[in-house]
């Protein structure tokens, strides 16, 4: 038999579990997310915009400026992050504004240059990972050659 409630439990119990994952989720794997989330976007966005999709247009260019604002901008600690955060601030400011024009005038190349600016920004952000990781692994290689060479000494 069909409830009334299922649609809404599921909602619900999708809505749980997508805050339950952004919970346990890595801050540094949450932040290439928002990157890739509006580079997506942008692509979506010039993809509708190519076919004529106003709505479509809309619709991705809005998806990537909430990202921006309540993903990226807010997690700045401007306070604690110098003069990078604040360069970075710039940079979100400067592209949300790009993102408005770009929507507005149907502008293809501010979204070009919108996506050319955030590129780079999350191609750095996914090498301070691999950096981290890499010196995580030499460590624990490090200590585990030790423990191997006291164990047979």
């Amino acid at each position: 038999m069909f409830s009334p409630f299922q649609p809404r439990a599921a909602s619900v119990y999708q809505r749980i579990s997508t805050e339950t994952s952004m919970h346990t989720i890595d801050q540094h794997k949450l932040v290439s997310l928002l990157y890739e989330g509006i580079l997506s976007s942008i692509a979506a966005a010039r993809g509708a915009m190519a076919r004529g999709d106003i709505p479509g247009k809309c619709s991705a260019v809005g998806k990537a400026i909430r990202i921006i604002e309540e993903g990226l901008l807010t997690a700045l600690d401007r306070d604690a992050g110098g003069e990078l955060a604040e360069n970075l601030g710039n940079v979100y400011e400067y592209s949300l504004r790009q993102l408005v024009l770009a929507n507005a005038q149907n502008d293809d190349a501010k979204l070009e240059e919108v996506a050319q600016l955030i590129q780079p920004i999350a191609s750095s952000w996914e090498q301070i990972k691999e950096a981290a990781q890499g010196t995580h692994s030499a460590a624990s290689s490090q200590i585990n050659n030790k423990r191997e060479a006291g164990a047979h000494a």
